[in-house]
């Protein structure tokens, strides 16, 4: 039996990024950068007004006050996206609207707000400085400015930020092909008919869920027989092109439990079997090339466990992410908790921010077999053995929304 940083360090020491593709950026939301994009354009592109009003001098304003107002003759407009420019010279101002270039001769912009408006003429009686309203060229980022690091995974907000700075192509880590086995002969897909002694399966659901809560394809469940020949047979399949295979069911020790053997047949070789953790134990971690095992046990809450922190880690270093998770963070228990004797629990709690920081609250039924406080549960909360304390400091991870 390993802990669990043994077993999150195994995973780093074997796992690789996968190979590395150029696609177009409308497909690239959820990948994970292998070079860092460039900007080919200044941001702002052009010397902008941030808000409609009037692109003037300033000069012209120097003594503008209540007693001594300023008239300005208006000499043309410009709206955002206009090509022809008027030229603002003294005395003169041109109507501009957000996102409008700053026309020649013009240093500053008076907010509409500020203007008193007549026939061919506006009033002004206030100075304003150069640059008031005004978005000036670069004043973001310039042209040949890194823009995200290698190992970024790329949210919708990155997306956008890389196609306003002219990026249309990005060299990604190509997305892991993923297999799904559930093995048992007594579950049964919600909804369909059950027999004595079957129940209804939810490994397969929060398996799909799960993929679905991340972001890109979501792999198709594939329920197995417990025979040895049946487990063989769907390993050989996924193995065909799957990069890593997961499953549910048969890791343990019962006359049931063939997922190590059928593996070991397979030319798959076992890196660990077992982590010090609750709910999760017997879980398997097996390679074969560049192909990868990860067997988790059949109890839900097992799989959820192994799901959000290991399944997790071992994506991550598969996609090439910079920091692959599980990223832990720190909050205090709000009543006394007890974990295991022995081995770390992952706990489902539910976390709260109050002012004192973060709260984490127990919740009940935390059996290996029991899912009903995932209605309620937002983190899994790292317990180590013995009782803990209300306000005691536990690192936790959130839950996949």
């Amino acid at each position: 039996m390993i802990s669990i940083d043994a077993a999150l360090a195994a995973y780093a020491q074997h796992a690789r990024p996968l190979p590395v593709a150029r696609l177009p950026l409308r497909d690239a939301l959820n990948r994970v950068l292998a070079e860092a994009p460039v900007a080919s354009t200044d941001l702002p592109m052009f010397t902008q007004s941030a808000v409609d009003g009037y692109a003037l001098r300033s000069a012209d304003l120097a003594a503008a006050g209540d007693a001594a107002p300023v008239d300005l003759t208006l000499v043309g407009e410009v709206a955002a996206g206009a090509g022809a420019l008027p030229h603002v010279g003294p005395g003169e101002a041109v109507r501009i609207f957000t996102g409008g270039t700053l026309p020649p001769g013009a240093d500053t912009v008076a907010r509409q707000e500020i203007v008193q408006r007549g026939d061919g003429v506006i009033t002004l009686t206030r100075a304003l400085p150069p640059g008031e309203d005004t978005r000036f060229r670069g004043e973001e980022l310039q042209a040949g400015a890194e823009l995200a690091q290698t190992g970024t995974r790329l949210h919708p907000g990155g997306i956008a930020a890389l196609a306003m700075a002219g990026i249309g192509t990005v060299s990604a880590y190509r997305a892991p092909r993923i297999a799904l086995l559930v093995t048992g002969d007594e579950v049964v897909p919600p909804g369909g008919a059950l027999l004595p002694g079957q129940i209804f399966d939810a490994n397969g659901p929060l398996l799909h869920a799960w993929f679905q809560a991340r972001g890109g394809a979501v792999p198709e469940v594939r329920y197995v027989p417990d025979t040895l020949e049946a487990v063989i047979s769907a390993l050989r399949d996924a193995l065909v092109d799957a990069d890593l295979v997961i499953t549910t069911g048969g890791v343990s020790v019962g006359d049931k439990d063939f997922l190590r053997e059928a593996a070991a047949s397979l030319g798959v070789e076992e890196r660990f079997w077992r982590v010090a953790q609750k709910p999760g134990m017997p879980l398997y971690f097996g390679q074969r090339g560049q192909q990868f095992i990860l067997g988790l046990p059949g109890n839900p809450g097992a799989v959820l466990v192994g799901l959000e922190v290991h399944a997790a880690r071992l994506m991550a270093l598969l996609e090439g992410e910079a920091l692959p998770l599980p990223l832990w963070q720190m909050g205090r228990l709000t009543d006394t908790f007890r974990g295991d004797g022995r081995r770390d629990l992952l706990a489902r709690m539910r976390m709260s921010v109050t002012a004192d920081g973060v709260a984490l609250h127990p919740l009940g039924r935390q059996g290996s077999h029991m899912l009903s406080n995932l209605i309620d549960a937002n983190v899994i909360v790292r317990v180590p053995p013995g009782e803990h304390p209300a306000g005691a400091a536990l690192p936790f991870i959130t839950l996949a929304d």
